[in-house]
């Protein structure tokens, strides 16, 4: 955000400061929608992540 603001106060092209705050939004809502991820996907996909458990069978004994 500083150096919006130093492109700014210098006089910098207005072609500059604008990919830079492109630049910037483009960032921000890259690292949000990263975030999200796993929420939306656990609401889509059944509430919990999916993890894959193995159980040994157990034997069951006679009854008498």
């Amino acid at each position: 955000m500083d150096d919006i603001i130093d492109l700014i106060a210098t006089d910098a092209k207005a072609s500059e400061v604008s990919d830079r705050i492109k630049d910037t939004l483009f960032a921000k809502a890259a690292e949000r929608i990263e975030a999200s991820k796993p929420i939306v996907a656990s609401s889509l996909f059944g509430g919990e992540e999916e993890s894959i458990e193995t159980e040994e069978p157990t034997e069951q004994e006679p009854e008498e």
